[in-house]
């Protein structure tokens, strides 16, 4: 994705996370179960028992080592601010309880609206002027207005219809890029979107070109492929290995995926991202 997008990577100044400006509704609006990535179940609603008066985690920097391995993945793509500063205006959940439920349901909708912006944007460098492209943007300042509404027009959204009227552009966009890619040689059988690839050896693999969409990885050896214009749209990577893997222009790709994997030093990451602090040296 070599052209400049509408918001600059590693900037995110709109899509990126400031928790700074948030209210943890992270850690108070969304639910979670005793698991893996969990070591206490927690209800919807419920403030963490880690989160302090001021908002912030107090076991930040020991959350994977508490067993919080969960909050160290979770990317809300600036919603937390969105909502805390511009849908109620700066008004903390814990100001006033019937603000509070109100918040906790419209965090949800306005994350997966700042989703849909961030693969959207992604789009709309891959097609730069090319066909498309005034759909794209058009869709961007469409989904980015609704992002900006009131509680009430964002709990009465069909966020899934959004994401249904975006799908077709978003394809279009990665066939189109995917298109300019020489193709590998060969092709692995079993690849392709929505597959369950989990725990696949994939160590080496050229899959420049090809998409993965909606496929599971959890745990695949996808050391050393070569994954640079390959759609990543949706791609559960949790635990996967990606040392030395070259994502560098893969399609679709967040850094919520990248934080869900394993990698090294040697993995390439696209501008902008951040190498996560649990990967190896």
């Amino acid at each position: 994705m070599s052209a400049p997008t509408r918001i600059a990577l590693g900037v995110r100044e709109d899509l990126g996370a400031d928790c700074a400006r948030c209210f943890g509704l992270c850690c108070v609006a969304l639910a979670f179960a005793r698991s893996a990535d969990f070591p206490v179940d927690k209800a919807a609603g419920e403030p963490c028992v880690h989160l302090d008066d001021a908002d912030a985690c107090g076991i930040h920097g020991e959350l994977r080592q508490r067993g919080f391995k969960g909050c160290t993945v979770f990317d809300c793509f600036g919603a937390g601010q969105k909502v805390s500063r511009h849908t109620f205006g700066g008004r903390s959940w814990r100001d006033d309880p019937a603000d509070g439920a109100r918040m906790f349901q419209v965090f949800p909708i306005v994350r997966r609206l700042h989703e849909l912006l961030w693969y959207l944007d992604g789009a709309i460098a891959l097609t730069g002027d090319g066909d498309g492209a005034d759909a794209l943007r058009q869709r961007f300042d469409h989904v980015r207005a609704l992002s900006d509404a009131s509680p009430d027009r964002l709990l009465a959204l069909d966020v899934d219809g959004e994401y249904a009227a975006a799908r077709p552009l978003l394809l279009a966009a990665s066939e189109q890029a995917r298109n300019r890619v020489t193709r590998p040689p060969r092709r692995r059988d079993g690849l392709g979107p929505g597959r369950d690839l989990s725990g696949a050896r994939l160590a080496g693999a050229d899959l420049r070109g090809l998409t993965l969409r909606g496929s599971v990885l959890i745990g695949a050896d996808l050391s050393g492929a070569r994954l640079s214009w390959c759609d990543l749209l949706g791609v559960d990577l949790r635990d996967a290995d990606l040392a030395r893997a070259d994502l560098g222009e893969a399609i679709y790709v967040t850094q919520m995926q990248v934080d869900s994997a394993r990698g090294d030093g040697a993995t390439v990451l696209p501008p902008g991202f951040a190498r996560p602090t649990h990967w190896t040296a």
